[in-house]
């Protein structure tokens, strides 16, 4: 692979905040993590002739998906509360939504995207509560997906 003026001589990206949007189902976070893919690791034992050693060639297997995790300050929208209740209730092909992440700059400018396919709510949590601290509330939805891939 070549490598591009850009990749060369551009800044990194510095994420201000992310949009996620599922279905009709839109907000903003301050952290999301797991936007990628891994493939397991496959020791392939190899007798070359002539050869007195095996040689363990490495090879690709199975292909997984990271779950996505979004944090954000709690607020008073319940839509992905809702989202999350189809799968409590058992409706996991109803809850089933394709979905984007975008990245935004400082600027308010997209700047990174990604989009993933067939995603469900597996995990919501809300705010840890103490009396004491005026420190934000963070909720945390974990969302499990079928496949990912960075449009921009």
């Amino acid at each position: 692979m070549a490598a591009t003026d850009d990749a060369l001589s551009g800044d990194p990206m510095i994420g201000a905040h992310f949009e996620v949007s599922v279905g009709a189902v839109t907000g903003y976070f301050t952290e999301v993590s797991g936007l990628g893919s891994e493939s397991e690791v496959v020791d392939h034992k190899i007798m070359a002739k002539g050869a007195k050693e095996p040689i363990i060639r490495k090879i690709p297997g199975r292909l997984k998906w990271g779950d996505i995790t979004l944090k954000r300050g709690i607020t008073k929208n319940m839509d992905f509360y809702k989202w999350r209740q189809q799968v409590e209730q058992g409706k996991v092909d109803a809850a089933r939504l394709d979905g984007t992440v975008i990245m935004y700059d400082q600027n308010l400018t997209p700047v990174a995207s990604w989009e993933f396919y067939k995603a469900w709510p597996s995990k919501i949590s809300g705010p840890q509560l103490t009396s004491d601290s005026n420190a934000v509330g963070v909720e945390e939805l974990v969302i499990v997906h079928e496949g990912i891939k960075r449009l921009k």
